[in-house]
């Protein structure tokens, strides 16, 4: 799937620049809360999940997985970040732990000048309101027994909102505000396609309003040509509802055009996080590199030299010492393998300041 550098087609005969549609997204955000657009909505400070692993006779602890083990970013309100990586790097742990269905091993999550990791249960799910997911597979994540009705309902049932009319009435803008008509109500999950489900969820997503949606590699699982609507529907939805995102994927290409910054993560850690702009122009780390590289490009003119990633990622139980990217690396030295390097700043060539988890990072910056 391919873009314009700046322009979507637009969902609804709509065109509007992605710039345009940020700008708009922080308008939104300040006209309604009175908000800053410069402050954080999301802060994750060295966020850590670890899974133990228990065996033998007496289901005894005998190791752990290090799914996440030391993650900091933060997100500005009506802004997108782009968590990405392979699979197996920890980018749905991430998405999962903030929304507490995990409870973290340690490392805070503070929403909204908040730690989460000191409210209540009953404040936990008043927050709630404000933060929910759109999964990878919109079959699963739909309950199949529930018509389209009865799964809209639920969000405003949990959090008792409104009564029975005032629901019908909201579910009705609903279903048309994500492109679906008010035939829909009656049906079930399986009567629709991928691109109808996703949209479905999504619904359900923004039924309460609110202010941050983790977007769980939300067109993984859809045909080519059905990504673009989605992704159309959800920049959109930013614009009108001023949302911001934590959009994970492993498809660069996707990232690219709707993140206003970018997270690389490998084996649980970020390696590398900038602007989007600067992490496409000049990655630093050879991961990001690799990764960048093997994006295919359509165009016969445009295509460069590709450098194939080798190897498969290392498993998050034993994981390697030093940098844990070491035994794929093209540029390791014998540092590498004794001392992790920690996430540091490095200015680029083009004058852009990237957050670096690499030893050789000034060195790879030609």
């Amino acid at each position: 799937m391919r873009y314009k550098d700046d322009e979507l087609p637009a969902e609804r005969g709509r065109h509007q620049s992605i710039r345009a549609i940020k700008a708009n997204a922080a308008a939104v955000i300040h006209h309604h809360s009175g908000t800053p657009v410069s402050d954080d909505l999301l802060q994750v400070d060295r966020l850590k999940m670890h899974f133990p692993i228990y065996g033998g006779v007496l289901r005894r602890r005998t190791g752990r997985v290090y799914a996440v083990d030391g993650v900091s970013f933060k997100i500005k309100a009506g802004e997108t970040l782009g968590l990405v990586g392979e699979s197996g790097c920890g980018k749905t742990t991430v998405g999962r732990t903030i929304l507490r269905l995990y409870k973290p091993t340690g490392g805070e999550v503070i929403f909204g000048g908040r730690p989460m990791s000191q409210l209540s249960r009953r404040q936990l799910r008043s927050m709630r309101r404000d933060i929910q997911m759109i999964f990878q597979d919109p079959f699963d994540s739909l309950n199949s027994r529930h018509t389209i009705r009865d799964i809209l309902d639920e969000p405003f049932v949990i959090h008792d909102i409104g009564g029975p009319r005032e629901r019908r009435q909201e579910i009705a803008r609903l279903v048309e505000k994500v492109g679906l008509s008010q035939g829909v109500m009656s049906r079930f999950p399986h009567e629709f396609s991928g691109g109808q489900r996703q949209r479905i969820g999504i619904a359900r997503a923004i039924a309460l309003q609110p202010k941050l949606i983790i977007c769980d590699e939300p067109v993984s699982a859809l045909d080519v040509s059905i990504q673009s609507q989605i992704m159309n529907l959800l920049l959109a939805l930013q614009a009108e509802m001023g949302l911001t995102y934590l959009f994970i994927a492993h498809d660069l290409a996707v990232v690219k055009h709707v993140s206003d910054t970018i997270a690389v993560m490998y084996l649980g850690l970020i390696v590398e996080h900038t602007d989007a702009d600067s992490l496409y122009r000049q990655p630093l780390h050879p991961y990001t590199q690799l990764l960048i590289s093997s994006i295919p490009v359509a165009d016969p003119s445009r295509r460069r030299s590709r450098t194939v990633l080798q190897g498969d990622v290392p498993s998050p139980i034993h994981r390697p010492s030093g940098c844990h990217f070491h035994p794929r690396c093209p540029y390791i030295v014998e540092r590498c393998k004794t001392e992790k390097p920690e996430l540091r700043p490095v200015i680029d060539r083009w004058g852009a300041e990237h957050l670096v988890a690499c030893h050789r990072a000034e060195a790879l910056n030609l």
